[in-house]
C-alpha cells in the first residue's frame, strides 16, 4: 500500500507546504493507487489524468516561485458524476445521457479548484441517485473496499468508495435521502450531510422544488470535511435558497465543542428495527460521548411514517427534472426508476397538502426534540452493508421490513433540512463498517462538525482501512 494513500489531505497540504511532497508527485502516486485498485472497486468511471497531471506541475511551479493557490492546494479529488465538471461528461449513471458534455464547472466544484483541489475525475452513481447501493446500466456496479461482494452504499457510493479504497482524500457527495450518509456508513468514511442550502446548488436548467437535496463531502476526517465546508459554503444567486457565508471558520471552532452537552439517543426513531451488532457498534459510540462528560438520554418518542411522503416527493423532484426528455429515453433506462416516473405522475396537489401536513408534523417533533436537547444520534444504518448488486434487505435479524425500512434513519432529515453527519462506529461481526449519525439543529452544521472531531479524537479510526486486492 502507499505510503501516502490513506493521509488525510490536511496531512498531504502539510507535505506540499513543507516541500516533502510536491503536487506533482503527488498526482502520480494518486493516479497509480487509481490504476491499481479502481479496476477491483469501479469507484472512478470518467478520468481527466492527463489533464489534472498538466494542472498539479503547474502548480508545482507557481509554489514554487513563493505563489499560495489555496487552502487545498494539490489535493486531488473525485466528483460524483450527477454534478458537472467542465470538459467533462455529466452522465447521471444514465445511457441515454453518456454524451452530455458539461460546458462549466458546478458552483461547489467551481469553489474547490479555486480553493486549489485537483478534479481527477467523475464517480460512479446509481442513474439520477435513484438508489440506496450504486449499481446503472452504464458503468456497472462499484463495489466495497472492506468486501467486494458489499456495496458502498449510495447514491454517493462511487465517492465513498474511492475515499475509503485510499485513491483520494476528498469527494464530493449529494444528499436527497441519505445518499451522502448511507455509503459513509457502509464505507467507514465521514460524510456530511449539510443544512438545506449551506452549499448552493447548480447551476440548474431547474430549481430544486422540495428542498431537500444538499450537498457535502466524504473524507477521511472530520477536519477534511470543516476545509470542504469553508471552501465551499456560502450564497450564489443561482441558487436562491443558499445560504450566506457564516461568520465563523468551520476549521477554526473544531475544538470549541461546548461541555455538558444534552444529547437525545433515539436507537430506533420508535419504529425500525437494527441489525443487532451494528446496534451493539452504535451503542458503544453514544457511550463514548457519556465519556467525554456529556449527558445522554434515551428518546423515547415516535418518528411519523414519512417513507411514503418522501418517496412520492423524492420521484417528484426527479420527474421535474426528467420529464421533457423521458418518453424518448424510457428504453435505455433503469425499469425501476421508470415506473417510479410514471407512477408519480399521477400525484396531485391534495397529495402534496397532506405531504406537507406531514411534513410539519415531524417537524414539530423536532422542533420540541431540538429544545430539549442540543444533539440527536441515531444509528445512520439499520444493517451493515448488503450485495453489491441489490436489492436492499427485505428483513433484519429474522424480521421483514419494508422497502425503505433500510434506510429508516436517513430521509427524515432530509424532509426535515437538519444537518446530519455520519461518523464510523466500529465493525460489524462480518468486518463490515457500521455507522453512528449525529444530528444537530437547523443551521448548526459548526456543531455537529464539532461532535463529530470531539468523537474522532476519542475513537479514532484512522489506524483501520480497508486493502482492496486484484
Amino acid at each position: 500500500m502507499s505510503s501516502i494513500c490513506y493521509k488525510s489531505a490536511e496531512e498531504l497540504v502539510k507535505m506540499i507546504r513543507s516541500k516533502e511532497i510536491s503536487p506533482l508527485e503527488l498526482m502520480a502516486e494518486t493516479l497509480k493507487r487509481i490504476e491499481a485498485v479502481n479496476p477491483v472497486i469501479n469507484a472512478f468511471v470518467a478520468m481527466r489524468a492527463e489533464a489534472a497531471m498538466d494542472e498539479a506541475r503547474e502548480m508545482t511551479e507557481r509554489m514554487a516561485s513563493g505563489e499560495y493557490p489555496g487552502p487545498l492546494a494539490g489535493i486531488p479529488i473525485g466528483v460524483k458524476d450527477l454534478e458537472d465538471v467542465q470538459g467533462m461528461v455529466t452522465s447521471f449513471g444514465s445511457v441515454p445521457f453518456k454524451d452530455n458534455m458539461a460546458e462549466g464547472d458546478s458552483v461547489q466544484v467551481a469553489r474547490l479548484k479555486r480553493a486549489g483541489a485537483i478534479v481527477l475525475g467523475k464517480t460512479n452513481t446509481p442513474e439520477f441517485g435513484f438508489t440506496g447501493f450504486t449499481k446503472n446500466l452504464l458503468f456497472g456496479v462499484t463495489r466495497n473496499p472492506w468486501n467486494t461482494q458489499r456495496t458502498p452504499g449510495g447514491s454517493s457510493g462511487g465517492s465513498a468508495a474511492a475515499v475509503a479504497a485510499g485513491m483520494v482524500p476528498i469527494a464530493t457527495g449529494s444528499d436527497a435521502g441519505g445518499s451522502i450518509r448511507i455509503p459513509a456508513s457502509y464505507s467507514g468514511c465521514f460524510g456530511l450531510k449539510t443544512s438545506f442550502g449551506r452549499v448552493p446548488l447548480g447551476p440548474s436548467p431547474l430549481l430544486n422544488i422540495y428542498h431537500f437535496m444538499t450537498l457535502g463531502p466524504l473524507t477521511r476526517t472530520v477536519r477534511d470535511a470543516a476545509f470542504y465546508l469553508e471552501c465551499v459554503a456560502g450564497y450564489h444567486p443561482c441558487d436562491p435558497a443558499s445560504l450566506p457565508s457564516p461568520a465563523l471558520s468551520y476549521v477554526e471552532c473544531l475544538e470549541d465543542m461546548p461541555k455538558g452537552l444534552k444529547i437525545a439517543f433515539s436507537p430506533k426513531l420508535g419504529f425500525a428495527r437494527v441489525q443487532k451488532d451494528v446496534m451493539a457498534r452504535v451503542e458503544e459510540a453514544v457511550a463514548a460521548f457519556e465519556n467525554m462528560g456529556h449527558h445522554v438520554e434515551l428518546w423515547d418518542g415516535v418518528f411519523p411514517d414519512v417513507a411514503d411522503t418522501w418517496s412520492n416527493l423524492m420521484d417528484c423532484e426527479l420527474y421535474g427534472m426528467l420529464c421533457q426528455s423521458l418518453d424518448r429515453n424510457r428504453e435505455s433506462m433503469g425499469r425501476t426508476l421508470v415506473q417510479s416516473l410514471d407512477k408519480v405522475q399521477a400525484f396531485s396537489l391534495r397529495d402534496l397538502i397532506g405531504a406537507q401536513e406531514l411534513r410539519t408534523s415531524l417537524n414539530r417533533i423536532l422542533w420540541d426534540i431540538f429544545e430539549r436537547y442540543d444533539l440527536l444520534m441515531t444509528p445512520t444504518m439499520p444493517t451493515e452493508a448488503f450485495g453489491a448488486k441489490g436489492p436492499p434487505p427485505s428483513e433484519i435479524d429474522g424480521h421483514p421490513v419494508p422497502l425503505l425500512w433500510a434506510v429508516a434513519f436517513t430521509y427524515p432529515f432530509n424532509l426535515s433540512g437538519h444537518p446530519a453527519a455520519s461518523v464510523p462506529a466500529g465493525l460489524t461481526e462480518e468486518g463490515l463498517p457500521a455507522g453512528l449519525q449525529i444530528i444537530g439543529p437547523h443551521h448548526q452544521d459548526d456543531l455537529v462538525l464539532q461532535a463529530a472531531h470531539a468523537y474522532e479524537q476519542a475513537r479514532p479510526w484512522g489506524g483501520q482501512w480497508p486493502d482492496p486486492k486484484p
